[in-house]
């Protein structure tokens, strides 16, 4: 019987190697399209997306897709229903003004 000398790469097990999970995950209207362009910014926990607040937070995340937008209601709102624990279309209309004019940009 011949013994194929097969070499497998070596590469970390799966567990103990993975970050922990993004307290993210679970807050209000935040799925994992918004988690993973809040990371694509730097944003990787509740206390990060506090700490910059929704609408700088969005307007990070617009500045990555420019020249195209980012739907306000899906991502703004979002965010600002996360740090809230309140749904996004749970916003009154004066609510929802105040949040696009914090942004700085014509929505």
């Amino acid at each position: 019987m011949r013994s194929l000398n097969v070499k497998i790469a070596s590469s970390s097990p799966p567990w103990g190697s993975r970050k922990p999970a993004s307290d993210l995950v679970g807050l209000k209207n935040l799925g994992p399209t918004i988690i993973k362009r809040l990371g694509g910014v730097g944003i990787s926990s509740r206390a990060e997306l506090a700490r910059v607040g929704a609408a700088p937070a969005y307007r990070l995340m617009a500045s990555q897709t420019a020249p195209h937008r980012l739907a306000v209601c899906y991502y703004l709102y979002s965010l600002e229903g996360a740090l809230q624990d309140r749904h996004w279309d749970d916003f009154s209309d004066e609510e929802k003004s105040q949040m696009r004019l914090a942004t700085g940009l014509k929505l």
